[in-house]
């Protein structure tokens, strides 16, 4: 008997069929990521008027000064300009007026801040007798930004915020430098916007 031979074992390589990778997610297009509030990224204590504000102050209370002593000093000069003392009692009013326009002008500066944090925009005026006022963002319907003449020349501006729900119907601040009424400006129209996207969506 002959031996029986078996065949040669040869390796051959096994192949497995290959896994085949899903397709990557396409996120979907209509699908939106909230968009954050916008905060107030300024500071949040309270801040005085620069001093530009007292220049515009102390021009619109000689504006306003000027025409009633100058009548005063006419009609003074017409009835007693025969009198020895009626020329120091005409310099003596124009010093008084000035004097008034000076101290309301010092004043109205001195003792005038703003400041906007959580709660809202706040406007404290005086010192002896302090009157502050402070507005709730949410109260806020629409603003106003105003420059007169005299603001516009020395880089100011005025904010007029109207309100809702409250005893004042407009919360006014002059004076503010131009950068500052502007963020505000933007700040709150900001917030009016979203939440009347709020009001419409939950409606």
């Amino acid at each position: 008997m002959t031996p029986q031979t078996e065949p040669p074992m040869t390796d051959t390589p096994t192949t497995t069929p290959a896994m085949s990778e899903p397709p990557p997610e396409t996120p979907d297009a209509t699908i939106q990521p909230p968009v954050a509030a916008q905060t107030w990224d300024g500071p949040n204590d309270w801040q005085r008027l620069p001093l530009r504000a007292r220049r515009v102050f102390l021009y619109v209370a000689l504006l306003v000064a000027i025409p009633p002593t100058l009548l005063a000093s006419l009609t003074l000069y017409d009835n007693l300009s025969h009198r020895t003392w009626a020329w120091p009692a005409i310099g003596g009013l124009w010093i008084a007026a000035f004097g008034l326009a000076f101290w309301v002008a010092h004043k109205r500066y001195y003792h005038t801040y703003w400041k906007l944090d959580a709660d809202g925009f706040a406007v404290r005026r005086g010192r002896l007798w302090q009157w502050e006022t402070r507005v709730p963002t949410s109260r806020v319907q629409h603003l106003d930004l105003k420059r007169g003449p005299l603001e516009r020349a020395h880089r100011l501006a005025s904010l007029v915020l109207h309100t809702a729900g409250t005893r004042l119907s407009a919360v006014s601040i002059s004076g503010l430098d131009d950068s500052d009424a502007e963020r505000l400006r933007d700040h709150f129209s900001h917030q009016i916007d979203r939440q009347e996207d709020d009001d419409h969506a939950g409606a």
